[in-house]
């Protein structure tokens, strides 16, 4: 039997061969819990490197040069101590503070939300001061002491008897009291 290589097979060889370089770059530690942790990214600094079983690549993490604690001459230590601080911070990026692009648009967020929140307050406190208009009207309406009648579910008009009135009355008086401050 021959094999006939075409572009078709070619390409899902390819293709094959991506994803398991792309599963060969994975990184696998021990947690914190004890588990095994796999990713495509590098596991937390708090991880030790003797808990990292597996990593892409072979390579091992980057670590801080160490100074020398033994002095050779008087004083030697303390000045190796500081060249290394020294080469440490040239190779930090600088970092120029706050990026005043970000600041304003944050601002602009903060004062859209407190304008909306306090469109939000005066909306609710018209709706308290309306309901306590239609309230106070109602209460005066139950306390004149006329006829008041009501439809009942089945659509038949009842009188409002004296127990009514006083239910009706104490239900208007407990939204008087929450919405009428």
């Amino acid at each position: 039997m021959q094999l006939k290589i075409t572009p078709k097979h070619l390409l899902l060889l390819l293709a094959g061969w991506t994803f398991a370089l792309s599963a060969a770059a994975q990184w696998q530690w021990v947690g914190k819990d004890g588990r095994k942790v796999f990713s495509d990214r590098p596991p937390p600094t708090d991880i030790q490197d003797k808990d990292i079983l597996k990593q892409p690549g072979g390579r091992g993490r980057a670590k801080a040069p160490v100074a020398a604690t033994e002095p050779t001459a008087e004083g030697a230590a303390p000045v190796a101590a500081a060249a290394a601080a020294s080469a440490a911070k040239a190779n930090t990026p600088k970092i120029s503070g706050k990026d005043a692009e970000l600041e304003a648009k944050k601002k602009k967020l903060e004062e859209e939300e407190a304008a909306k929140k306090k469109a939000d307050d005066e909306k609710v406190a018209k709706a308290r001061a309306d309901n306590c208009e239609r309230t106070k009207k109602a209460m005066v309406t139950i306390q004149s002491g006329a006829r008041i009648s009501t439809t009942n579910t089945k659509g038949e008009r009842e009188i409002m008897d004296d127990s009514g009135r006083a239910a009706e009355s104490k239900r208007l008086q407990a939204i008087m009291d929450s919405d009428c401050k």
